[in-house]
């Protein structure tokens, strides 16, 4: 197969390890920069350009966009789609993820248990909206953050309103979600690949610090996860229509409450943790699905 990754940085680790597992299995692979693309939205001959030449049709594509490039890497992505190239994650599917407020409100449509959580722009009553998720300690996030940036723990009500009044003189979204104080800083990355969990890590947030992302200094270990855990992070999955996912769940005293979504989970420390080729598990889900007369889930 013909296959193309849709990355700003050919060099990152999952992108050399998808081009490696690809490769291995005898595929033609090119690592293309999304936002080097411009499109002919024709209805009777759709095309795709790239630095001065007409792509060739792709049988399929890995599209590892990050969340600064969404809507013109989705906007390239569906090029892609209606020049008929399997999408390893639809266009849609990415655009409702990245979208933190619309991924939980079709996460709780389907029951999945959240973080109790409020949205808010300019709320003309913080303390009421505090109260809305149980008070102080609680976590406000920039609705436009990611990998743990925009994110900020206030212990005390009186720094959650601070926090939450500077957000507002950003005239920024944010959520306002409750502290799982029992997690101690940890939560579970579910690895999701065609509808099972592959993979699970165990992340632990470095001293001081209640975010886990392992850029910011966290520590990953193997762990394994139970029937609730792995049936919760499929569903997640499968509810916003993603075929590859990080599904983030914590261990609260309730039970597991999905955090967050990710539609381009890395795979560097999945891999390192777990030694599992997730790599070569997501070329496979392609080689079982890029086939000839597929169709989008969504309809694109």
């Amino acid at each position: 197969m013909k296959i193309a990754i849709l990355s700003r940085d050919g060099t990152l680790y999952s992108c050399k390890r998808l081009r490696e597992a690809a490769e291995q299995r005898g595929h033609s692979i090119d690592i293309i920069d999304p936002l080097s693309c411009y499109m002919n939205i024709n209805p009777a001959a759709p095309t795709i350009h790239y630095r001065g030449r007409q792509l060739d049709r792709y049988d399929a594509v890995i599209p590892r966009i990050g969340s600064a490039i969404t809507f013109y890497g989705t906007a390239v992505l569906r090029q892609f789609e209606l020049l008929g190239s399997y999408p390893l994650n639809e266009s849609v599917a990415i655009t409702r993820a990245r979208d933190k407020l619309r991924s939980l409100q079709l996460l709780a449509r389907q029951g999945i248990d959240l973080p109790i959580t409020g949205f808010a722009h300019s709320p003309d009553d913080t303390g009421d909206l505090i109260e809305l998720v149980g008070g102080a300690p609680l976590v406000v996030k920039l609705v436009e953050g990611t990998q743990g940036i925009g994110v900020v723990l206030a212990e005390t009500r009186q720094a959650a309103e601070s926090v939450i009044d500077a957000f507002r003189g950003l005239n920024a979204h944010i959520l306002v979600q409750e502290f799982i104080r029992e997690a101690q800083g940890r939560d579970v990355r579910c690895l999701v690949v065609g509808g099972k969990v592959v993979a699970a890590i165990e992340r632990q947030a470095k001293a001081g610090e209640f975010r886990s992302n392992l850029h910011r200094g966290g520590t990953a270990r193997k762990v394994s996860i139970t029937a609730k855990e792995r049936a919760i992070a499929v569903k997640a999955a499968t509810t916003l229509g993603l075929d590859v996912a990080g599904v983030d769940i914590l261990r609260a005293a309730r039970g597991p409450l999905v955090m967050e979504v990710n539609a381009s989970p890395g795979l560097e420390g999945v891999e390192g943790t777990t030694g599992l080729d997730i790599a070569g598990m997501m070329i496979e889900y392609i080689e079982q699905r890029a086939r000839p007369g597929f169709r989008l889930k969504s309809g694109g």
